[in-house]
């Protein structure tokens, strides 16, 4: 096999439809699209979900729930995370995002209890579960509360 005998595989390349090029190309005059009707015109057709005129599916279910406006949004820091402070950090939201743990500070941050933490350290942040205050203590570290 030489370099000019080279092929794509039987069928896997397919020559696009030129529509509108003559009545001997198969799709001349009305190009594939019919006569007239709304499917026929430049622009037509209907908006996604539309059923004809039948009530459609979104507004035949029932809705549910609502959105509160003014949740608030806590960044997730677990402790297993903050086992790459050196002893004796004061670790803050700000060292949080400029290490790059957090990516921003949402609402706030909050510590959560998940793996363990080896190391002494003073941790400021907005929230805290409680299996983390007590992780943090018994570590010898002390928590803040901004």
């Amino acid at each position: 096999m030489k370099l000019h005998e080279l092929k794509p595989a039987e069928g896997s390349r397919k020559e696009r439809k030129r529509v509108g090029r003559g009545i001997g190309s198969g799709t001349g005059k009305t190009s594939g699209r019919g006569q007239k009707g709304q499917n026929a015109r430049s622009g037509g057709g209907v908006r996604p979900g539309f059923e004809g005129g039948q009530t459609p599916l979104f507004r035949r279910l029932p809705k549910r729930g609502f959105t509160n406006i003014h949740r608030k949004e806590y960044a997730i820091v677990n402790l297993s995370t903050l086992n790459r402070f050196e002893d004796g950090t004061e670790v803050t939201p700000e060292l949080l995002v400029e290490t790059g743990v957090v990516k921003k500070e949402k609402a706030g941050i909050k510590i959560l209890a998940k793996g363990s933490l080896e190391k002494k350290l003073t941790v400021k942040a907005h929230k805290f579960s409680s299996a983390a205050k007590e992780a943090i203590e018994a570590a010898g570290g002390k928590i803040e509360v901004i």
